[in-house]
């Protein structure tokens, strides 16, 4: 059940019906019983997988908090031990079995691993990381262990972020469900107002450009260099638009029902710096990865050798954990390397500006930064979208081998651009929606949106909301296009 489709209009609604119209006491049954449905609605054998981890880490955290000693770490690895091997199994295993076997070919040795017949769980990545944020923080004495097993299960199983995030923690998100919501116009309005721009960025600008991007990435050999350029940025914007608008729809229908979810993107592509970028793309897991992996294994307070070699780890598991392909390996490893090169080439700069006495305009400075900033998060997601490093390479040669002469092409023949999947007004109103979420973007900087909206009297507020729904009903592609993340 995707949340731009119709059947998920009806759930959401009755969801949130009921919610406030049954008991207090009965509303946290209520949540889990239509999350459990909501989870069902994909796979329906595999919630005993989920409910298998949720006893695990339940009675984990428990045991966790009442020992001491060695104990308590041997309970915390048992708990990271099943959640981390049922993602291994699921989503792993067979990569590192073609992996293996790809191996002994090259080695002209007979392949001697067969694979799983094995559907990889909708959202695994996303609520393992919950569950194990959970036990991780029992251990670490920062939150209580949860003794209601519903309010736990819950707390995985909460149907809003449940297959794509946010990932939350739980000294965020535990808490709320106990604390009474009632309704509340402003908070239930912002809420579906959220929703409904985290619809308009997936169906009317991250499924259009989905048409361009995935006619040119899935058929790299009918494509040349400016082609792939143009698929590149529309991708980029594509699954910032895609992950963000779900993250939005998330958050939105959390707060119509009275719950706080934590923010999970902040105009990434407005990064100076590639290090800045991932303070502000996919928030809930950067930081996951800043409190349970970087800073274990020593974060900055080691030698910067150690340092860079931390960067790097934390990056390339990053990418790992986005997919089983070498290409997400790849695409982890490159921001791994402009992390590390970042830090490297900084001070260089700084002390060559300040010899040679270059002041720039801080407009100017800020512009080229971040042009510079999207340019290379852009080539990165070159590896992410590609279907194989072969194909990456491919598309990256050809960019740099081709482009000119299909420029040259276009000032002297003006060639049809119907070989890209969008032609005409589609191709127009898919590079419009990007100047218009860029224009909001800027604006959200200078104006807090929701509030001059409020702030209008009722005839122009409800003008707008009408005139939102007609965008959204016929400039939608059609189609209930499955969100990107939902494949990790």
């Amino acid at each position: 059940m995707i949340f731009s489709s119709v059947p998920f209009a009806f759930f959401f609604t009755i969801v949130t019906s009921l919610y406030f119209a049954i008991p207090y006491k009965y509303r946290w049954a209520w949540l889990l019983a239509c999350s459990c449905y909501f989870y069902m609605a994909f796979i329906p054998v595999y919630i005993l997988i989920l409910f298998f981890t949720i006893i695990i880490d339940y009675i984990s955290g428990i045991l966790i908090e009442r020992q001491t000693g060695k104990k308590r770490r041997w309970l915390l690895i048992v708990s990271l031990v099943a959640n981390i091997g049922i993602l291994a199994i699921f989503k792993y295993y067979n990569f590192f079995i073609d992996s293996l076997n790809n191996l002994l070919l090259y080695n002209h040795q007979a392949t001697a691993f067969q694979k799983l017949a094995i559907v990889l769980p909708i959202g695994l990545s996303f609520h393992t990381f919950q569950a194990m944020s959970y036990t991780i923080e029992v251990y670490r004495g920062n939150q209580k262990a949860e003794r209601h097993f519903g309010i736990y299960a819950l707390y995985v199983m909460f149907y809003p972020q449940l297959v794509a995030g946010p990932i939350e923690r739980p000294q965020n998100l535990l808490h709320q469900f106990y604390e009474k919501h009632d309704i509340d116009y402003k908070r239930i309005t912002d809420g579906l107002k959220l929703m409904a721009w985290g619809l308009f960025k997936k169906v009317v600008i991250a499924d259009r450009l989905a048409i361009l991007v995935d006619n040119v990435y899935d058929n790299p050999l009918n494509h040349h260099g400016l082609s792939f350029i143009i698929a590149t940025v529309f991708f980029s914007f594509q699954i910032f638009c895609d992950f963000s608008g779900y993250s939005d729809m998330a958050i939105g229908m959390a707060r119509v029902i009275g719950f706080k979810l934590m923010k999970n993107f902040n105009s990434p592509y407005h990064a100076k710096s590639v290090q800045e970028f991932w303070g502000r793309w996919h928030i809930s897991l950067s930081t996951w990865f800043k409190d349970y992996l970087y800073i274990p294994l020593g974060g900055r307070r080691v030698t910067v050798p150690r340092w860079y070699l931390n960067l790097f780890i934390v990056f390339l598991i990053s990418g790992l954990w986005h997919g089983a392909n070498w290409t997400f390996i790849a695409w982890g490893a490159l921001h791994g390397f402009y992390i590390i090169s970042g830090h490297m080439v900084a001070p260089i700069i700084t002390r060559f500006n300040s010899l040679v006495g270059i002041k720039w305009p801080r407009w100017l400075s800020g512009f080229i930064k971040t042009l510079t900033t999207f340019t290379l998060v852009s080539f990165a997601w070159i590896f992410f979208r590609a279907r194989s490093i072969a194909e990456a390479l491919h598309v990256i040669k050809s960019i740099f081998t081709e482009t000119y002469t299909d420029v040259y092409h276009l000032l002297h023949h003006k060639p049809g651009n119907s070989n890209l999947g969008l032609i005409g007004e589609e191709l127009w109103l898919a590079t419009l929606g990007i100047l218009l979420l860029e224009f909001v973007h800027i604006a959200q900087q200078k104006y807090n949106i929701y509030k001059l909206v409020n702030e209008r009297p009722a005839y122009m507020r409800w003008g707008l909301y009408y005139a939102f729904l007609l965008i959204l009903l016929f400039f939608n592609v059609s189609g209930n296009k499955a969100f990107i993340y939902f494949q990790f």
